[in-house]
């Protein structure tokens, strides 16, 4: 919650620039994917890209309770590729899934205790389980110490959860909490 008080510049603490950039880094993302999506490096790509860097982290700053910290950049940079590999070699085994129509899947519904407790980092983790195919994150316990993951194809749960809390969960505490 934000705190009643007199208000400064563009009404927010930060004044002015916060207004405009409230998240540079989100800013700076948004504007790269952009660019990736479009496929292009053209002037007037650049500038929409910029544009809208800015635009939806301005527009979208009031639903933002606090932004999130990070607290160390050097995980972040691991956490990304693994995460792009992982997502590759699951596409792969997704596709080999379905035009093998002799083998049976053995889907599972599968329980992640977590250790982390910063809600942007329960988010991540949350996203990038279900942006690697084959698994979908379901649910998120109300006290937020549980996520609930349906698995498409594993012969051993407890070895993918463990496989989650290693490879994602880990990194991600180191980024988003002290």
């Amino acid at each position: 919650m934000r705190e009643a008080g007199p208000r400064r510049g563009g009404g927010e603490p930060g004044g002015a620039v916060s207004r405009w950039l409230p998240h540079p880094l989100l800013s700076c993302l948004l504007a790269a994917v952009w660019l990736f999506l479009v496929n292009s490096v053209a002037p007037g790509q650049v500038i929409l890209g910029i544009v809208l860097g800015l635009a939806i982290p301005a527009f979208t700053r009031l639903f933002w309770e606090r932004p999130p910290h990070v607290y160390r950049y050097g995980p972040a940079f691991r956490l990304v590729p693994l995460f792009l590999f992982d997502v590759v070699i699951a596409n792969i085994a997704v596709a080999a899934l379905i035009l093998n129509f002799r083998r049976r899947l053995r889907p599972a519904w599968i329980v992640i205790p977590l250790d982390i407790e910063d809600d942007y980092a329960i988010v991540t983790l949350g996203s990038m389980i279900t942006l690697t195919p084959g698994t979908v994150t379901s649910k998120v316990a109300a006290d937020r110490r549980k996520l609930l993951v349906h698995v498409v194809d594993t012969a051993d749960p407890a070895a993918e959860v463990r496989r989650i809390k290693e490879r994602y969960e880990k990194p991600l505490k180191e980024i988003f909490e002290c």
